[in-house]
């Protein structure tokens, strides 16, 4: 399924991408690419999205299993009738095992975008596929809803 072959760019793409900055950079290491707005910056994090619950790995490993296995029970059950959904269902679930895979190996997530322009949490690609993921997936919901708000009124 096309799917699934999403999910797997996105994991490897992730883990390239981890592997590259853990080779080539210290941790700490700062890059400008776009000095004053954007740097590639060695970053560990061992909580959730903007450093929440550090140091939780059991927790994260075992919520992350449950959501993977989620994402793939309900990306089987919608695949066929909604591309939009299976295709936010597919960034999440890449994002979400790149992540996972970090945390079970290490114990932490290697992040490395660092928008400094707008003071943002440094972050990696699986993040940035869950959150367009799930961007997708509201934009699809709140189409749904409007769509069938103006057929109950017609």
């Amino acid at each position: 399924m096309i799917y699934y072959v999403i999910a797997l760019i996105v994991f490897a793409l992730d883990r390239l991408t981890k592997w590259m900055i853990v080779k080539y950079m210290v941790f700490g290491e700062s890059i400008p690419v776009w000095k004053g707005v954007f740097y590639i910056t060695s970053h560990r994090n061992r909580g959730a999205a903007f450093g929440i619950l550090q140091n939780q790995r059991v927790f994260f490993i075992i919520i992350t299993l449950a959501v993977i296995v989620g994402i793939i029970w309900y990306l089987r059950r919608v695949s066929r009738k909604s591309p939009v959904i299976a295709w936010a269902l597919a960034l999440i679930l890449g994002g979400a095992v790149g992540n996972f895979y970090d945390r079970f190996v290490t114990g932490e997530v290697v992040d490395f975008l660092d928008f400094s322009l707008i003071n943002y949490p440094i972050f990696n690609v699986a993040d940035s596929a869950i959150v367009i993921g799930v961007c997708l997936f509201i934009f699809d919901v709140l189409r749904e809803i409007l769509r069938d708000g103006r057929m109950k009124r017609s």
